[in-house]
């Protein structure tokens, strides 16, 4: 740890799709919508116990985690040994306001990470299909001055290529278009642009920089679509909190490599030969709309053979 970091925090936001009360609300809050949203991924809520891999990811290679913080909608994993003192179970209801419940929208209870109780002031955020795969200090997360590395994966001709798809009316998908919301964001405010985009990993923040964000600089802006219960296009992704932080002068920026960062997509196979080719340190399994089934059926055999050895976070 630098002198200016006394602990680091691990957050997560896990669901369980298969569990009828959170289907039941889920089909609530669509049936009460006029506006035609749909849930267009299976891959956005499917549970195929990556977080149990993750857990076990994170003891082996990065042990010096203080707390691990599970934002669920009023869910636990069966095998999670929630009295763990390194595991706190937080429900949607603690740190969302009142006017986004019930929300099925990651990228709103993003925003309000920063209001779990007792999060430290440096924590990292993961989805649960994001593992570890070697031994990582907290260097490799945080500078010696304590600000925030940002990973972002090179885009050169991203600021050409949305002005294209614009003019010939190509509509850019969800996940794209909030990234774009973000960048917009940022260069009107501070007439900054990085040329990059999220490289879909775990990423390093600080707590005081997500309560700015989200509490000063662009309140308006949340405010308006902070009850967004289905992802849109007028979302904001988390991406600006990083974004922020590097406009302001309080983080790094360095581009991920397939070496430190690697984006597994699961539609493609080959999981381990990927692995095995370029010796990530961070790697992800992406499930996306082109995933089937049968690609999910190889997730758990994959990583039961990486990560086989129990976690202190599972119940015997």
């Amino acid at each position: 740890m630098s002198q200016y970091i006394d602990r680091i925090d691990l957050v997560y936001l896990w669901v369980d799709d298969s569990d009828p009360l959170w289907q039941a609300r889920q089909q609530a809050a669509l049936a009460n919508r006029n506006d035609g949203a749909t849930i267009n991924t299976t891959g956005r809520y499917a549970n195929n116990d990556e977080l149990k891999y993750s857990l076990r990811s994170v003891e082996k290679h990065i042990p010096w985690i203080h707390k691990i913080f599970i934002v669920t909608d009023n869910q636990t994993p069966s095998w999670l040994d929630i009295h763990h003192p390194k595991i706190t179970i937080v429900d949607h209801r603690e740190i969302l306001p009142p006017e986004a419940l019930p929300c099925f929208n990651s990228r709103v209870i993003e925003y309000f990470m920063y209001r779990i109780p007792g999060l430290s002031e440096y924590f990292l955020y993961a989805n649960d299909d994001m593992f570890v795969n070697a031994n990582l200090l907290p260097s490799f997360f945080f500078g010696t001055d304590g600000f925030p590395i940002v990973r972002l994966q090179y885009l050169p001709f991203q600021r050409i290529e949305s002005k294209l798809k614009n003019l010939m009316n190509i509509r850019a998908n969800s996940y794209r278009k909030s990234i774009d919301n973000s960048i917009a964001l940022i260069r009107k405010k501070f007439g900054k642009y990085y040329p990059g985009a999220s490289h879909h990993n775990i990423d390093a923040y600080r707590k005081s920089d997500f309560a700015k964000v989200v509490e000063e600089v662009f309140k308006e802006e949340f405010q308006a679509i902070i009850t967004h219960q289905f992802r849109t296009h007028k979302d904001i992704q988390r991406i600006i909190f990083s974004y922020y932080a590097l406009a302001v002068g309080r983080a790094h920026l360095k581009f991920a490599t397939r070496k430190t960062s690697s984006r597994i997509r699961l539609h493609k196979g080959n999981f381990q030969e990927y692995l095995n080719r370029y010796q990530s340190d961070l790697f992800c399994l992406n499930d996306s709309e082109r995933a089937n089934d049968e690609d999910r059926a190889l997730v758990r055999p994959f990583l039961e053979s990486l990560f086989s050895d129990k976690s202190q976070f599972e119940i015997d």
